[in-house]
């Protein structure tokens, strides 16, 4: 493959191979923004995006260091397809590369890469296959991790014919399987530059990834050592992206086990991990309320959003598999009265659906697990998160739809079943993790395993046990997480209490959510006041102050967490440290996981250390 004349700067032509024209130029400090040669036919050029403060950073250590292998981990949504592609441009423009390999793990994320390469003047082919052939139109190619795997030798022949620059996008999926890891270990060995980007937290196995680099930290432990590292609690401060909002819904759920036993629970309450999968899974049913009052309320929330400040804002609900897809698209039309947009794997028009969608102002799309990872639709606003998927890199991924920022006071809703997996994961958004080598195959949180087993339909030719089958599950929201704190004591649907959530301004700013969400709070607690006051007054069961101890273990804990939360409010009111931060030094000086799983002593504690604050 030939990529064509490159038209270079004087200052490229006269550098010798591996020194940038341009660093000579960042060590003063200025910001480049144009590319460094012109845009005529077969050239790299065209205007270059101005660099954010992270990527700018960046590029100055690779530029600096010229290293064989970077990885760069930076929150989705924080500009690693811009950044990668402006190393491509210095590179190609120095010569110290003459052709590009991007690897990218979905066939739609192919056509976006060569999209967003082309807008800086890099032409690459996104249909490149196993012949090996392509137009000499072009820089590179974009493959997928999976073609890599099939053929990694084509690779190999390639980095080592020509000079290459391989830009490994969402790293984390040479994991996934042995095939893909060992081909591209073996493809890419030969390549001059290898350039890994990844977003937030990295995998939960033991398997090392190719090219990333582990060294032991203090603790003894194996971890991934990135080169730039750019988390969302960075990206949320430089207003890169956008706060996000968690409304957890709870509900009953009734079920019917393979052994023909019927369950009821409380979604969210202590259960076993099988239980929980089985009463998430049933929540998750089309046939039960639980989903159809969500879908409303997500509706309802999107087009408060559209009212206030995002007029084009656009909805997604994530599936777990192609069915429950198009019964979630036929509720979301009983719903809205239009069909929403279904975008399935299997189907070949699903990039230019996705496309369409995202150049539109269509209500809703509906999809399977295709979307929740690179790619970008920037108006997307509110979402339902209706899949099983409980791992904290799916859950990062998915969540990262969401926060692509455009202006300043943007926010995004996302509507999560009330499981303490998810709540642990939505209170931790800011959380950064490494790949750990050293410990245990799974996470301590909910193992995706035990969900796919409740999942799982059993073949009825070969079993004649029943078959798990939900029976019949109802929502109720929960509380509503922000910055790592709990709001809210719970509202039915249709409320005026559920109504004070879902109406909050499409536009706001971190404070004013927290300070909106503490005073949502306040006005629950006083009316609840109230009403036992009025229910005393009319010579009614009087209610005592402070609410008797409940007596199930699931309902202790809501009062602890409430009680502890509207303590928090309080603190943040007189010193006007964030919620998360008064969280956080709680976690710090008493122990365990975020409220969300703590346990009842966890809270006590917790409650008895703030009370002691002045």
């Amino acid at each position: 493959m030939s990529s064509g004349r490159l038209g270079v700067s004087p200052r490229a032509a006269n550098s010798r191979p591996g020194a940038h024209w341009c660093s000579a130029t960042w060590r003063g400090g200025c910001g480049l923004t144009a590319n460094p040669v012109d845009a005529s036919a077969g050239t790299v050029g065209g205007a270059a995006p101005p660099l954010r403060t992270w990527q700018r950073k960046a590029l100055v250590e690779y530029l600096r260091r010229s290293p064989e292998d970077f990885l760069a981990v930076a929150t989705p949504g924080a500009g690693k397809t811009t950044f990668a592609l402006r190393i491509a441009a210095e590179l190609l423009a120095d010569r110290t590369v003459s052709q590009i390999t991007v690897v990218a793990p979905t066939e739609h994320l192919k056509t976006q890469w060569a999209q967003a390469a082309a807008r800086v003047g890099i032409q690459l082919d996104p249909t490149f296959s196993s012949s090996g052939i392509t137009s000499s139109d072009f820089h590179g190619i974009v493959v997928t991790y999976a073609q890599v795997g099939l053929y990694p030798a084509i690779h190999r022949r390639r980095c080592t014919a020509r000079s290459t620059l391989v830009i490994l996008d969402e790293i984390h999926h040479a994991g996934d399987s042995r095939t893909w890891g060992e081909g591209v270990r073996e493809a890419f060995a030969p390549a001059t530059r290898r350039l890994a980007l990844t977003g937030t937290p990295f995998r939960s196995d033991a398997n090392p990834i190719p090219f990333v680099q582990y060294e032991r930290d203090r603790n003894g432990l194996t971890r991934s050592r990135s080169d730039s590292s750019y988390g969302y609690a960075d990206a949320l401060r430089d207003n890169v992206v956008r706060p996000v909002l968690f409304l957890a819904y709870s509900g009953e759920a009734r079920w019917r086990t393979s052994a023909g036993e019927e369950l009821s629970a409380r979604l969210g309450e202590p259960l076993t991990s099988e239980q929980t999968a089985q009463a998430w899974r049933t929540a998750l049913d089309p046939r039960g309320d639980w989903m159809p009052q969500v879908l409303r309320a997500a509706d309802a929330r999107l087009t408060v959003v559209r009212q206030h400040g995002m007029a084009d804002a656009g909805g997604l609900v994530i599936a777990t598999d192609h069915a429950s897809a198009k019964a979630y698209a036929e509720l979301l039309r009983k719903v809205t009265g239009k069909a929403p947009v279904v975008v399935l794997s299997d189907d070949g028009t699903a990039s230019a659906k996705i496309a369409a969608f995202g150049a539109s102002d269509d209500r809703w799309m509906v999809a399977v697990r295709m979307v929740s990872e690179g790619v970008d639709i920037p108006r997307l606003a509110v979402g339902v998160y209706a899949t099983s998927a409980s791992t904290p890199l799916y859950f990062a991924q998915a969540i990262g739809r969401f926060v692509r920022a455009r202006r300043l006071g943007e926010t995004a809703t996302i509507f999560v079943p009330s499981v303490p997996v998810l709540l642990g994961l939505a209170g931790e958004m800011e959380v950064e993790r490494d790949h750990v080598l050293d410990r245990p195959h799974r996470e301590k949180l909910l193992d995706d395993d035990l969900v796919a087993a409740a999942n799982k339909q059993e073949d009825e030719d070969t079993d004649d046990k029943p078959k798990f089958t939900a029976l019949s599950a109802s929502a109720h929201l929960d509380q509503v997480i922000y910055d790592g704190a709990s709001f809210g004591t719970g509202a039915a649907p249709g409320t005026a209490e559920e109504e004070e959530y879902l109406g909050l301004p499409g536009l706001l700013t971190s404070d004013q959510i927290s300070t909106l969400l503490s005073k949502r709070q306040a006005d629950q607690v006083a009316a609840q006041k109230r009403a036992a006051a009025d229910r005393k007054a009319a010579g009614g069961p009087a209610v005592p102050e402070p609410v008797a101890v409940p007596t199930s273990s699931f309902a202790r804990r809501q009062m602890l967490r409430k009680q502890l939360n509207t303590l928090v409010a309080a603190q943040h009111h007189r010193t006007n440290r964030p919620h998360g931060q008064i969280h956080a030094e709680l976690r710090r000086l008493c122990g365990g996981p975020p409220s969300a799983q703590a346990t009842i002593e966890q809270l006590e504690e917790r409650i008895a250390t703030i009370q002691t604050w002045s």
